[in-house]
């Protein structure tokens, strides 16, 4: 898949998120995209729980990376890896989904910095802060393989 990295819309983002086979093994989807934002949502479900029945730290760390990633996408274009992030978790996430809200929060041409929180969402709705992250992404010079 080749995309055009001047202009990223909501279905291209879609299709760069189908194309990682882990996303798919976790249920990743994308719900927001556009003007510095993204969002993924993630159905929890028993295979991603740690031993305490709580969703395993390495999850939200993925929810993080990827949904910064994203947010990155929308100001730099779909070519963008991650350069390094930190997370710190605040609270176990259980619930029915956990929802990761990434935006930018400055870039230059080829890199972003960009902030993420990471909420577990209950049937009812409430949401829960659960983890907050902060990463770089940069621009690379290369043709997306589908």
């Amino acid at each position: 898949m080749t995309v055009d990295t001047a202009a990223l819309d909501f279905q291209q983002a879609e299709q760069v998120l189908a194309a990682q086979p882990f996303a798919g093994l976790v249920g990743t989807e994308i719900t927001r995209f556009g003007d510095g934002a993204a969002t993924l949502v993630i159905p929890i479900r028993p295979e991603l729980g740690q031993q305490f029945g709580f969703v395993h730290g390495g999850v939200l760390a993925y929810a993080a990376d990827n949904a910064l990633t994203f947010a990155a996408g929308t100001v730099l274009g779909a070519n963008v890896l991650t350069g390094g992030f930190t997370i710190t978790y605040l609270r176990p996430a259980a619930g029915v989904r956990l929802r990761a809200e990434a935006s930018v929060t400055g870039s230059t041409r080829r890199q972003a910095v960009v902030r993420c929180e990471i909420y577990a969402e209950s049937d009812g709705g409430e949401s829960v802060l659960c983890a907050v992250a902060q990463g770089t992404t940069r621009s690379v010079e290369r043709t997306l393989a589908h």
